[in-house]
């Protein structure tokens, strides 16, 4: 058993189950960051595992028996999946909704770059430059939830009616309806309607990207 096999087994179940790593550790009722790729090593270098207890906390968590864990320790995610369909191979970067406004995240063109952001494994998704947010706030219950993943494409087209990333040149990253897109404005609606709905000029914003998936 190696070091990264249990680490990448944990990730896996993430993505099975629709989470980060940090998602399935609040769902375990551990510490959000137990599980992030920077607690994976100590500063020494040396590696870090997670504990028994910890693994046995997870399990329980999202119902998935022990077998299932080992599995994918060996690499057999198929054994033990509780009916669910094995992940894809495929990994793509995976940040916070509140991080993304950091600087360093996005390139100009509004691609992900950098070596901050996490990974997840996800169904195929054909652009190679599709990246995952993880929803913060209750602004689109009851579609997206706080902890929710979004599959985003910058390739894909954005009409009205799709639900979208949009990140303003003011570093603002929100998940909302795109209601209207004219030359010179765009104006996005909040499903929950105790959240207000937004409009901007397009010299605003730095980039809007089609939500092409989500997990529950």
């Amino acid at each position: 058993m190696r070091h990264e096999d249990v680490w990448r087994a944990l990730d896996a179940l993430a993505a099975e189950h629709g989470m980060s790593a940090s998602g399935l550790a609040r769902r375990a009722g551990l510490d959000p960051t137990a599980f992030n790729p920077s607690k994976r090593t100590g500063p020494d270098g040396r590696a870090r595992w997670p504990s028994t207890e910890s693994v046995a906390k997870v399990l329980n968590a999202i119902g998935a028996p022990l077998e299932a864990f080992a599995a994918l320790v060996s690499g057999n995610p198929g054994t033990g999946g509780g009916g669910r369909r094995p992940i894809s191979g495929r990994r793509i970067p995976l940040i916070g909704m509140a991080q993304a406004g950091g600087e360093g995240f996005f390139d100009d063109g509004g691609y992900p770059v950098g070596g901050s952001w996490d990974e997840i494994s996800v169904p195929e998704v054909p652009d190679p430059h599709a990246y995952a947010l993880e929803i913060h706030g209750d602004s689109m219950e009851p579609v997206f939830r706080d902890g929710d993943l979004v599959i985003v494409s910058p390739g894909a087209p954005v009409r009205r009616g799709d639900r979208v990333v949009v990140r303003t040149r003011s570093g603002e990253v929100m998940a909302k309806e795109l209601v209207r897109q004219s030359a010179k404005r765009i104006e996005l609606a909040s499903l929950n309607p105790a959240h207000p709905n937004y409009g901007f000029d397009l010299p605003e914003v730095a980039f809007i990207h089609r939500i092409v998936w989500a997990t529950q």
